[in-house]
């Protein structure tokens, strides 16, 4: 092993850390219409456990509307049905032709919770980085026990803690995004 292998796998890791948390927020939603508040809904289409986005085209007309139109006029029923099973605190109406969700207004409260949930996935986030920091350390001992130069072994850890610095801050920046979002009425 190598202070550049070592350091290449641990920003690897802390940089899909940072990645997951972006994916986990975007499931967050802020009072704002947005196609990802239905990616866990999935729908029975010719036989076959599917997301809806697979059996409609959805579409965000305006800030409080996500619109789905079926591409078969028969699955209105069984994707109205998905969304009520799917607990995701909308309600769909039909006109027969396309399904239509409407945000509704967030409560105080419900923006608290929000924000609290998205701290959560930060700090979950941040656990990661920490955890890709110690095994870069327990590996950079691990070669100076082999042969590595001491000095390069501490100016890897040294480098190491540089690089979790960075995706701390980064972050923060992207939570600190978030709640601004959230707590915006």
């Amino acid at each position: 092993m190598d202070t550049k292998t070592i350091m290449n796998d641990a920003t690897l890791r802390m940089q899909k850390s940072v990645d997951h948390l972006d994916e986990e927020l975007l499931n967050i939603r802020a009072g704002k219409a947005s196609v990802n508040v239905l990616n866990g809904v999935m729908v029975e289409y010719y036989g076959s456990q599917v997301p809806v986005s697979g059996a409609a085209s959805v579409t965000v007309p305006d800030a409080k509307t996500v619109l789905i139109q079926p591409w078969d006029k028969n699955l209105i029923r069984v994707i109205e049905k998905a969304i009520i099973d799917s607990n995701i605190g909308l309600t769909p109406s039909n006109n027969g032709e396309q399904i239509r969700l409407t945000m509704p207004p967030l409560t105080e409260e419900r923006r608290k919770e929000l924000v609290k949930r998205a701290r959560g996935e930060a700090e979950t986030a941040r656990v990661s980085l920490r955890n890709a920091r110690r095994d870069a350390i327990e590996l950079f001992k691990k070669a100076q026990k082999e042969g590595m130069p001491e000095d390069e072994a501490k100016d890897g850890e040294q480098q190491i803690q540089k690089v979790l610095d960075k995706f701390s801050k980064k972050i923060d920046e992207i939570l600190a995004v978030k709640e601004k979002e959230i707590m915006t009425v």
